[in-house]
This record gives structure tokens, C-alpha cells and sequence, in this order.
């Protein structure tokens, strides 16, 4: 199993879809946050959560995963507790938080203390560069937030 970890961020996204990229650019402020303070944060950025990331989430104290969401109005910033899904069918290509948490509990007999999702509402993932005008406003308080967050993690 990887070595113990305050806290570990994982960050899913895509880049050439539109909104559903802030979850990449979200990772690297997580980054350069943790490198200033000399934070012990790991940060994980990749297109699909899978279920690899299982042994990193066993190692964690906490957990911050974070994404687009397109259920919720598009620059919105949800922040929310997530627990293990009980009987959670595991899925054969993307996992959702609660499917890697249940993941981690049957394969490591573990799971982090807290574990969160940390969302922005998309309003676009279609195919193409950059965020929309709604998400783009938003990353002043979505980085707020997260600081606070992260802070609560590693503190």
C-alpha cells in the first residue's frame, strides 16, 4: 500500500471539453497551494477516475475529489460529504466517489476519515477548448472554497 497521506486530492477532468476541464486547472491551484505551505497534499489529476486510485485513497487521511458537475446550474460550487456506497455495483470504466470509497473498504479494509466532493457546474463539455463565461467567474470563489477545504484537511 502507498505510504500514509494527510490528504489526498483527486481530480477528474477534460481539457478539450469545455467545462469539464476546471477540474484539471482546480488540481494545479491544489498544487501550487501545497507547494507554498509544504503541505502534505498529494494531488491526482486524470480524464476518469478508475480503479487503481483505490490503494491512494486507502493511504489518505482524507479525500477531496473534484469535478465538473452538469446537474446543477453552471458556475455553481457544491462542496458535500461522500460515504462508501454499501453494495455499490463497481463500474467497468469511470467510478464515481462513492464507488471508490466502497472500492477501497472491501480491498483495504479502509476507508479515510472524511472524504468530499467538490464540484463546479458546467455549462458546456462539449468538444473544444476553454471554460465558459459562467465557470470562468466562478474560479475565484471555487479557489476560496477549496482553500477552505483543504485547510480543513490538513490542519
Amino acid at each position: 500500500m502507498a505510504e500514509h497521506l494527510k490528504c489526498l486530492v483527486l481530480a477528474c477532468g477534460n481539457p478539450l471539453r469545455g467545462d469539464d476541464g476546471v477540474g484539471i486547472l482546480l488540481a494545479r491551484f491544489v498544487e501550487e497551494w501545497a507547494a507554498e505551505r509544504r503541505s502534505d497534499v498529494k494531488v491526482i489529476a486524470r480524464m476518469q477516475w478508475t480503479p487503481e486510485l483505490a490503494e491512494d485513497i486507502a493511504a489518505a487521511e482524507s479525500v477531496i475529489f473534484i469535478d465538473c458537475a452538469i446537474d446543477v446550474a453552471a458556475g455553481s460550487i457544491h462542496v458535500r460529504e461522500v460515504e462508501s456506497g454499501a453494495d455499490a455495483p463497481p463500474a467497468t470504466h469511470h467510478l464515481q466517489p462513492y464507488e471508490l470509497l466502497a472500492m477501497t473498504r472491501d480491498l483495504f479494509n479502509r476507508t479515510p476519515k472524511r472524504a468530499m466532493l467538490f464540484t463546479v457546474g458546467a455549462a458546456s463539455v462539449e468538444m473544444g477548448e476553454g471554460l465558459s463565461a459562467e465557470v470562468e467567474a466562478a474560479l475565484p470563489e471555487a479557489r476560496f472554497k477549496l482553500e477552505k477545504a483543504l485547510e480543513s484537511c490538513v490542519d
